[in-house]
């Protein structure tokens, strides 16, 4: 004889116990979905687009955007320049960073005031930041090296066929490869390959200044 069928299968409906069972695997999807799709919070806002020329992108996680005048920046950011691009971030109110083209740049950290990092992928930048009483350093990092930057007008980027580190205003310390310089204004630095320490401390001649500067207006 066949078994009584539950009262759910004779219009097609779940029974209750499949029900709740649907229910507890729908609770659980939302859940796991609200855990990973975290937005950006206000808070964790750094700066702004102050100007661009070319295809600017912007990539937080997984998710990227395309980057126009006035769009926001956020801690976490990786900003990344096309052929021919130019980026002018302002960060807070006391710090410029323009980026040249096909640039890939980290914002992973910044407070207003308290300073931050910045990790450089590739590419060329300029870092702009006014000597403000109680300004905290931005640390530079990259693949060749950490730039200390302390109220400073910085250039880091390829130059004359190596990585070059140049000081327009103020003073920055360079680590790389066990090994320390301080740079003061006029002065550069060269770092040859990745893992190399930084060479001697020299001065920098006007036509290697513009030619590094160009990168970056």
């Amino acid at each position: 004889m066949a078994a009584p069928r539950d009262e759910g299968d004779r219009d097609g409906s779940m029974p209750p116990r499949s029900c709740r069972s649907a229910a507890a695997i729908c609770l659980a999807v939302t859940s796991l979905v609200s855990l990973t799709a975290v937005p950006v919070r206000a808070e964790d806002r750094a700066g702004l687009v102050a100007a661009l020329r070319g295809s600017v992108s912007a990539q937080q996680g997984t998710a990227r955007r395309s980057l126009a005048a006035s769009d926001p920046i956020f801690v976490g950011d990786r900003v990344a320049t096309g052929a021919g691009a130019r980026a002018n971030l302002s960060l807070g109110t006391l710090t410029q960073l323009r980026l040249g083209e096909k640039a890939r740049v980290t914002i992973d950290r910044f407070i207003t005031q308290a300073g931050g990092t910045i990790t450089l992928g590739d590419g060329a930048l300029l870092l702009d930041r006014e000597p403000a009483s109680g300004n905290g350093p931005v640390d530079i990092q990259s693949s060749y090296g950490l730039i200390a930057v302390r109220g400073t007008r910085v250039f880091a980027g390829p130059s004359n066929g190596v990585f070059g580190v140049f000081v327009a205003r103020g003073s920055v310390t360079v680590r790389a490869a066990g090994r320390e310089v301080s740079l003061g204004a006029g002065q550069g630095t060269d770092i040859p390959r990745r893992g190399a320490p930084p060479g001697p401390v020299r001065a920098w001649g006007q036509a290697r200044i513009d030619a590094a500067l160009a990168q970056v207006n």
